[in-house]
């Protein structure tokens, strides 16, 4: 059967470990917007050859859009019951918080972010490379929570084959501290896995985190 090779672009700023060899079978995503530079879109990998592995989402652009679907449709129990979800809003310093959930006068703020990296059978870890945006969050929302906010960060595991979570802490020793400073501080932390496929992503279970 022929084909060609095509120029695809890559929507993920990580070190993207263990899911860079050579020959993998890869899916990729098509645009015809005129404005692209490139009309391709990385979005799936398959993870490895063993039994246990399956496909991998690296688009860190879709974890939010996940969530959000999966938060309005009741899929994540612990952040059930709001009337309204706000995206990109604005606080401390300097940062856009991802979502804001919203019931009268109550107020959660939830900061999705994209895991992908698994070194042990089972495992998703992240960050896969250092992240100081990801620390300055962790700093902010402690603040929130600490002036009685709730504040939640959604670790998404675009990922078929992972069971539990854990913070890469010899990866960001920084970003390690600050998520265990976070926790003390009251700032919740889930994650939930994904089942995926060609056809679409979705959040279909919760998977025990470890900080």
């Amino acid at each position: 059967m022929g084909g060609h090779t095509v120029t695809a672009h890559c929507p993920n700023p990580g070190a993207m470990l263990g899911l860079t060899e050579s020959n993998a079978e890869v899916w990729l995503s098509r645009s015809d917007d005129p404005k692209r530079a490139l009309r391709w879109t990385w979005e799936l990998i398959q993870a490895g050859d063993h039994p246990a592995a399956g496909l991998v989402g690296i688009n860190t652009a879709r974890p939010n859009r996940i969530a959000e679907e999966a938060i309005a449709a009741a899929v994540v129990p612990e952040l059930a019951g709001y009337d309204r979800i706000r995206r990109e809003v604005r606080y401390g310093e300097r940062s856009r918080v991802d979502l804001v959930l919203e019931r009268g006068d109550e107020r959660c703020f939830v900061e999705v972010k994209n895991v992908h990296m698994m070194r042990e059978p089972g495992v998703a870890e992240f960050p896969d490379s250092v992240t100081a945006r990801g620390t300055r969050h962790l700093r902010e929302l402690a603040t929130l929570a600490v002036s009685g906010v709730r504040a939640v960060v959604l670790f998404v595991a675009q990922r078929s084959d992972a069971h539990r979570f854990a913070v890469a802490g010899d990866i960001d020793p920084a970003f390690h501290t600050a998520a265990q400073a976070a926790r003390i501080a009251g700032v919740e932390m889930l994650c939930y896995g994904c089942a995926l496929s060609p056809q679409q992503i979705v959040l279909d279970r919760a998977m025990p985190v470890a900080v």
